[in-house]
């Protein structure tokens, strides 16, 4: 379930306690928790709703000035049952607090090498994990399409068939988006990138690891 920023900040801040969707069928149930732009979400009762049910009240509860802006909001078929969801703060995004300690000791970064060898050893497109790290640092903003196409013109390192295939996928030899911006959540949670409204970028954590890895 994605949040926007605005709405991600009203639930952190406590003061947005619902959202409304639209679709075939649940994609979020009771209990389970995500990440937003402003912290982590956990999600209460899931509920079916009939829209001349939406009340101003639940309209100002989802962050909306009135009833007709949130069903305005509404994607999905007009058919399509719409669902009433309560949201609550679970605390922040541990990533976040991580990616902000730039303070690495040489444990902190032989952990980090460590996990990064892991993801490029079980990777189809060899060592993407520094590949990527300095082409966000090269390109903040960039969006993935865009940093996807840089990888595929480096080849970066061995990409013999001995690795498990089964953990990227590809097209013509190349990394896909959806593998691409899977790789970049595993950096984010090392704290090493953030995510922007469009593109990604370092995080202090990141910048000073990539600094002392690949100095200039």
């Amino acid at each position: 379930m994605i949040l926007t920023g605005r709405v991600a900040a009203g639930v952190a801040a406590g003061h947005i306690t619902l959202a409304f969707r639209r679709w075939k069928k649940p994609r979020v149930r009771s209990g389970h928790t995500f990440r937003g732009s402003a912290g982590v979400v956990r999600v209460g009762e899931v509920s079916l709703v009939a829209m001349h049910d939406i009340t101003e009240q639940h309209a100002t509860a989802a962050g909306a000035a009135s009833v007709a802006e949130l069903v305005n909001t509404l994607r999905g078929e007009p058919d399509d049952p719409i669902f009433m969801i309560e949201l609550a703060s679970a605390g922040p995004d541990l990533r976040v607090q991580l990616g902000n300690d730039d303070s690495l000791t040489d444990e902190d970064c032989a952990e980090i090498d460590r996990r990064l060898a892991r993801f490029d050893q079980s990777s189809r497109h060899g060592t993407w994990t520094l590949r990527t790290l300095r082409l966000i640092e090269e390109y903040p903003g960039r969006t993935a399409e865009s940093l996807r196409g840089s990888m595929d013109g480096d080849t970066g390192g061995d990409t013999d068939g001995d690795t498990d295939g089964g953990m990227d996928g590809g097209m013509d030899g190349g990394m896909d988006k959806a593998v691409f911006k899977r790789n970049v959540r595993k950096l984010k949670d090392l704290g090493l990138t953030r995510s922007l409204p469009e593109g990604y970028e370092l995080s202090p954590r990141g910048s000073a690891y990539l600094a002392l890895r690949v100095p200039d």
